[in-house]
């Protein structure tokens, strides 16, 4: 099972980048879930949502404590929250940040694999707003492609989003060319 924990603000999409995932995840015949923690439910307040993905039923009901995989969709949180907190071994960070990995790493004193994508930059240029989730799915994807099939995850975004779905699955492919490891 791969336990995936991301790090947004309310309003940029954490809970919706996990959903996408999941439902990505069971159209590609695996097993899935997707769940919201929030504290203050207001914009801009610091959120975490969660999927897990495995290739047999997943029986587990209780937040992820050790994620495979963290997503950071707003690179401020690094500073006011713990978000390596339980990060496995061996695990991933993908990062919405203009700095190299390289630089994450040393500023930071992370020892473990940082992939970066400027998802604001992209978000902007591709939708007009900040809303990095989408864009931040792309780096996930790139990081992890045994998580969702490029494709379903194509899919489930234009569901969602069908009067943005082209600026939208533009914002994921870009994402996806554009990180840095």
């Amino acid at each position: 099972m791969i336990e995936i924990r991301f790090h947004g603000r309310g309003g940029q999409g954490a809970v919706t980048s996990a959903e996408i995932l999941a439902q990505a995840a069971i159209m590609d015949g695996k097993y899935a879930q997707a769940f919201p923690s929030f504290g203050a439910e207001r914009r801009g307040a610091p959120v975490q949502a969660f999927t897990r993905i495995s290739n047999e039923p997943i029986r587990i009901r209780i937040g992820v404590y050790h994620p495979d995989v963290i997503v950071v969709l707003d690179s401020t949180l690094i500073q006011s929250e713990n978000v390596f907190f339980g990060l496995k071994e061996g695990g991933l960070a993908v990062i919405n940040s203009k700095e190299s990995p390289r630089e994450l790493k040393e500023r930071l004193g992370f020892k473990g694999r940082i992939i970066t994508v400027d998802a604001t930059k992209i978000a902007l240029e591709e939708l007009g707003v900040p809303i990095t989730n989408i864009a931040i799915l792309g780096a996930l994807c790139r990081g992890r492609p045994d998580l969702a099939k490029m494709e379903s995850l194509e899919y489930f975004i234009a569901e969602r989003f069908p009067h943005l779905k082209e600026k939208e699955i533009r914002s994921f492919r870009r994402a996806y060319e554009e990180v840095s490891e």
